[in-house]
């Protein structure tokens, strides 16, 4: 069986923690951000936990991480 290949493009985006969790970055901070407030600014900069619905999916193309 050949072996199985890493989505590289969710290998950028997504982290794991040392306890086995994954955790990506939130949205919303690249671009039209004099409209946004300096706390939401703020909020958007922190690495969030991945939602226990998507875990499934992301193990399963990031087989490696």
């Amino acid at each position: 069986m050949p072996a199985m290949k890493t989505s590289r493009s969710a290998a950028k985006r997504f982290k794991k923690t040392g306890t086995g969790k994954l955790v990506r970055n939130k949205a919303y901070k690249r671009h039209i951000l004099t409209k946004k407030s300096t706390k939401r600014k703020r909020n958007l900069r922190k690495d969030i936990v991945l939602d226990q619905t998507n875990v499934k999916a992301m193990k399963k193309i990031l087989p490696y991480i």
